[in-house]
């Protein structure tokens, strides 16, 4: 059963059967790397919030009431100054372009790494006007914040973004994204491996899925990665994994990386172990959330 006005959720997907995505070149794999920059625009006092960040700082701190909290900020903080650039020359070193999720806020206090983000060819896409939890945020403010973000990237960057992810999206955001009327597609899904068409706002709208599983995350405390080899064997087997079923039906994969995680020395070792890897196979096409979508939208276009 699809989705319906009674139960707005689809369980069923493309189910026994997926479409053949007819990669270019005939690829087995689509491999799109998504690089979260949200440093500046996460929780904390200084931005008008009741209390610092407790997510994805990686060192275990919790959110602190009131007050700043110097270590976690100093945690996002080491992103920007250094792991982004990291990740970056390696990506750069090896001619692979990605999908860099930008919250607005942040990068307004870094315009060098989004300078650099331009020239080295990746797709800006839109993470936000903060790096915050929109649960429970009223429409009318995700709305202007929605305006917020796409007029400071272009502002930024010298063209909009087509793409969109909010991170932790609330009930009205797919809504209001497709409302605001210029995006190709968002990325706030866990559910699939490859892009599907949903309704949003009256009008088709695509969504490419995103993964909080293929994604370095999981060195954010002791339930996860602890080393290099953790993280590069795990995304290694989803990769071959998808690979090899793609033999017969063609495959997406999706990498979440943030600079403030993977892009530390001891991390970011084993993405590159893993570009390599990825790199010696032939029929893998390293591609921007842009590019799969106008691909997508030109081979299984929307019907009705």
């Amino acid at each position: 059963m699809t989705a319906t006005a009674d139960y707005p959720r689809d369980l069923a997907g493309y189910g026994r059967r997926l479409p053949d995505p007819q990669w270019p070149g005939g690829a087995r794999i689509a491999v799109n790397i998504c690089l979260n920059l949200e440093a500046g625009g996460e929780s904390s006092i200084l931005h008008g919030d009741g209390a610092s960040e407790g997510l994805l700082t990686d060192i275990g701190w919790p959110s602190i009431p009131a007050a700043r909290s110097m270590l976690a900020e100093s945690a996002f903080e080491y992103g920007p100054r250094r792991g982004a650039w990291r990740l970056l020359r390696m990506m750069r070193e090896r001619g692979i372009r990605g999908s860099m999720l930008c919250v607005a806020m942040a990068m307004q206090r870094v315009p060098d790494l989004a300078a650099a983000l331009v020239e080295d060819g990746h797709e800006v896409v839109s993470h936000g006007w903060r790096w915050i939890d929109y649960q429970d945020v009223p429409k009318a403010v995700e709305r202007e914040h929605i305006g917020l973000a796409v007029q400071s990237l272009e502002a930024l960057t010298g063209r909009r973004p087509v793409g969109w992810m909010t991170g932790r999206p609330g009930p009205n955001t797919r809504r209001l994204v497709a409302e605001e009327g210029g995006f190709l597609y968002d990325r706030d899904a866990l559910n699939d491996e490859l892009p599907y068409w949903v309704e949003a706002a009256g009008r088709p709208h695509l969504v490419i899925p995103y993964s909080y599983e293929t994604n370095d995350n999981r060195f954010d405390g002791n339930a996860g990665f602890n080393t290099a080899d953790d993280y590069f064997q795990y995304m290694r087997d989803a990769f071959d994994l998808l690979y090899a079923e793609g033999a017969e039906e063609p495959r997406m994969l999706s990498l979440g990386l943030h600079d403030r995680l993977i892009g530390r020395p001891g991390r970011a070792v084993g993405f590159a172990r893993l570009l390599d890897h990825m790199q010696g196979h032939d029929g893998v096409w390293f591609a921007t959330g842009e590019e799969i979508a106008r691909h997508w939208m030109t081979v299984h276009p929307a019907q009705g």
